[in-house]
C-alpha cells in the first residue's frame, strides 16, 4: 500500500518525543508537514525529519499540504478545533489527551469525525502499555475474583522538567492548558480503571489543588472514585513526585490482589489468598524519564487502525467518558460534594 501522509500540529515534547519519531520508526509513513504557532519550533523538528512544509497555521497547512492524518499536538485548548478542522478537511485525526475541555466539544469532534467517514482517536496510552495489557487478561481470567478496591498514581516532576518551555510552560496556564495534572495524568489513570473494569465510574469525590507549583492550575488531585460494579478506590495525579516517576496500580479482589509496577524486570504481580505468588516480565511502562525509548504503541495503532479500516481502540466516544470523570472531579472540588458521573453533560 502507498505510505500514509501524516501532518503533525504542535510541535512541543509530546510531538518531539513521542508522535514524530513513532511515526518516522513507523514503514507506512510519510511525515508531510509540520504546523506551530512558533514556525521557528517547528522548523527545527522540520530540519531534522527531512520535511518540507512548515506552517505557523494549521488553517494553511489544512488547505494547501495533501495529506491523509494529522496529529494534534497543540495546548489543550485547542485540541477541539483543530480536530474538527482536520476531520472537515477529510484528514483521520489523533489528537491528545484530554480531548477537549468541554463535554460539548468532545461530542463535536466526534461528530465531525463521522460526518467526514475519517478515524478519530485519542492518545490514552495507558491501555497500550505491555504490563496493563497483562492486567487485564489476569482480571478477566477471574483469578483475583470480584475487584473490590483499588488504587491507582500516576505522577511525575511535572512538566517544567520536560516541557520545551521550561517553567514558562502553557500546562500552567489555565487559558491554554484548562486543567493541570488532573487532566495531563489523571484522565489517564481514569480511563485505564474504565478499561481494566470494563466499566464506567459512576461517583466522584475528589480534591484538586495547588500545592507547590507557580500555575494557575491544579499540581496535585486525589480522588475516590466509585465505579457501576461498586468497586470503590483511589487516583492520584500529581506534578510533584520530584524524586521520580510513579506509574503504579493495585487491584484487590475476592481471592487476592493484582499489582502492576513500573519496574524494569517484573511489571505485573499476582498475590493470591491461598498463598500463590506470580511475577510476570511483559515489557516496562513507556515513561518520560526514557526519553522515549519505550514506544507508547499509540502511533502504531492509529496506523494500523487507517490501513485496515477499522475502529481505532481508543475511540472519541469511550475518551470523552473519561474527560466526563475529569469534568465530574473538577465539580466536586469546586462543589465539596459526591458528583455523579452521568449528570455532567
Amino acid at each position: 500500500m502507498s505510505k500514509l501522509k501524516v501532518a503533525v500540529v504542535g510541535c512541543g515534547s509530546i510531538a518531539i518525543h513521542r508522535h514524530v519519531p513513532e511515526y518516522a520508526a513507523n514503514p507506512n509513513v510519510e511525515l508531510v508537514a509540520f504546523c506551530d504557532l512558533n514556525i521557528e519550533v517547528a522548523q527545527k523538528l522540520a530540519d531534522q525529519y527531512g520535511v518540507k512544509q512548515v506552517y505557523d497555521s494549521h488553517e494553511a497547512m489544512l488547505k494547501e499540504a495533501k495529506m491523509d492524518a494529522v496529529s494534534v499536538c497543540t495546548q489543550n485548548v485547542d485540541h477541539a478545533q483543530v480536530s474538527i478542522d482536520a476531520a472537515n478537511a477529510g484528514c483521520h485525526v489523533l489528537c491528545e489527551k484530554p480531548m477537549a475541555t468541554s463535554i460539548e466539544e468532545a461530542q463535536q469532534m466526534i461528530d465531525a469525525a463521522k460526518a467526514n467517514n475519517v478515524k478519530l482517536m485519542i492518545g490514552h496510552n495507558q491501555r497500550l502499555m505491555p504490563p496493563h495489557v497483562k492486567a487485564k487478561e489476569i482480571l478477566q481470567s477471574g483469578k483475583i475474583g470480584k475487584p473490590l478496591t483499588f488504587k491507582t498514581t500516576f505522577g511525575h516532576g511535572g512538566p517544567d522538567s520536560w516541557s520545551i518551555q521550561g517553567k514558562d510552560t502553557w500546562f500552567f496556564q489555565k487559558d491554554k492548558a484548562f486543567v493541570g495534572a488532573m487532566g495531563d495524568l489523571g484522565v489517564h489513570k481514569i480511563d485505564l480503571m474504565r478499561w481494566l473494569f470494563d466499566e464506567e465510574v459512576a461517583e466522584v469525590a475528589a480534591f484538586v489543588e495547588t500545592l507547590d507549583k507557580d500555575a494557575d492550575v491544579d499540581d496535585n488531585a486525589t480522588t475516590l472514585l466509585r465505579m457501576e460494579n461498586g468497586a470503590i478506590g483511589t487516583m492520584a495525579a500529581s506534578w510533584t513526585y520530584y524524586k521520580g516517576e510513579d506509574n503504579t496500580t493495585s487491584i484487590y479482589g475476592e481471592k487476592g490482589v493484582l499489582e502492576i509496577h513500573d519496574d524494569p524486570n517484573v511489571q505485573v504481580v499476582v498475590k493470591l489468598a491461598d498463598g500463590t505468588i506470580e511475577r510476570y516480565s511483559v515489557g516496562a511502562i513507556a515513561t518520560n524519564e526514557a526519553g522515549g525509548q519505550v514506544a507508547s504503541g499509540v502511533i502504531d495503532e492509529f496506523v494500523d487502525a487507517i490501513a485496515n479500516d477499522r475502529t481505532p481502540s481508543i475511540t472519541g466516544e469511550s475518551a470523552m467518558e473519561s474527560l466526563r470523570t475529569v469534568l465530574a472531579a473538577l465539580e466536586s472540588t469546586k462543589s465539596k460534594t459526591f458528583v455523579s458521573v452521568a449528570t455532567i453533560k
